[in-house]
């Protein structure tokens, strides 16, 4: 079972792994309300208690889809903490009028998607709701208004971001009266720029835990044949005695959560047999020494 912790101060209580919704509707015989809220089920059995979507998902229909399982299970809306994003806007039948791809992060823009949120997914309040990408056109004053607007109405309890740099974090922080709970950010063994920018030397400083979206490179640490994939699959098929025979996904997993961060990954699995095997990610205990070795492994190159 996992151990529950906390965002960040005074912050919300989450799962030590997220059950992410990218790819929920990738397989149809999984995609159906009643697969869904069977694993629901499961994740909330197996402690993980945290669900992660986006109002983009699944071509902007997972929350739906989230919301017709809830339907079914109602029972979850106690135990599960709900985090959603909003904010990109992708050209979509639904909006013929769309033509290009845009950010949107105006209050205006903060208030229409949470309450579509609320009304998808089911559910009275949204535990975090997080900006989903950085939006050029609008005034950090204005998404924190809307912000505030949310969270002062009780629809949102905390408001975090995904995919920002320092200063852009800096800047929404500075507009805000309540503190920024996280902030989502690629990091995996293919992708770590969230270490080297400072994200995440920020999020240490502010003790607040990031969000790791794609700990697997979007599954290409189990499949690709990009040459750092396969000196990290080869390094981790080695340390398989060491770890108790954990596999390459569970190995990269534990990488990610070891950093002083205490970066909280967000799955990407439709598999229970997966979700199984990622929860013996928290338990793992990763040397020192394995840890700077699946760095040189990925970067293809001793440590400066």
């Amino acid at each position: 079972m996992l151990k529950p912790l906390n965002l960040s101060p005074n912050g919300p209580v989450v799962s030590r792994l997220v059950y992410g919704t990218w790819r929920l509707l990738a397989d149809p015989a999984l995609a159906t309300p009643q697969a869904i809220a069977r694993r629901l089920e499961l994740c909330v059995d197996l402690g993980i208690t945290t669900l992660d979507t986006a109002e983009i998902y699944g071509g902007y229909d997972v929350e739906e889809r989230i919301g017709q399982a809830l339907a079914l299970a109602p029972h979850l809306k106690q135990k599960l903490q709900i985090i959603t994003k909003f904010g990109i806007y992708v050209p979509h039948p639904r909006h013929p009028d769309r033509k290009v791809a845009f950010y949107d992060a105006s209050a205006e823009r903060v208030v229409k998607s949470t309450e579509k949120s609320l009304r998808l997914l089911g559910v009275d309040a949204l535990d975090v709701l997080l900006v989903h990408r950085p939006d050029w056109f609008t005034a950090a004053q204005d998404t924190a208004q809307g912000l505030e607007q949310v969270i002062s109405a009780g629809k949102v309890r905390y408001a975090g971001v995904s995919n920002y740099t320092v200063s852009q974090f800096d800047l929404l922080q500075s507009c805000l009266s309540q503190p920024l709970v996280t902030n989502q950010v690629e990091l995996n063994l293919l992708a770590m720029g969230a270490m080297y920018d400072g994200t995440l030397d920020q999020c240490q400083q502010l003790r607040i835990h990031p969000m790791a979206w794609s700990p697997l490179g979007g599954g290409r640490l189990l499949n690709s044949d990009d040459p750092a994939a396969v000196r990290v699959r080869a390094l981790c098929q080695s340390l398989r005695e060491t770890y108790g025979g954990a596999s390459v996904s569970t190995v990269a997993h534990a990488w990610v959560m070891a950093h002083p961060s205490g970066c909280v990954p967000v799955i990407g699995t439709n598999k229970e047999d997966r979700l199984r095997e990622l929860v013996a990610a928290s338990d793992l205990k990763m040397d020192r020494r394995d840890w700077y070795a699946l760095w040189e492994a990925a970067q293809g190159h001793k440590i400066p």
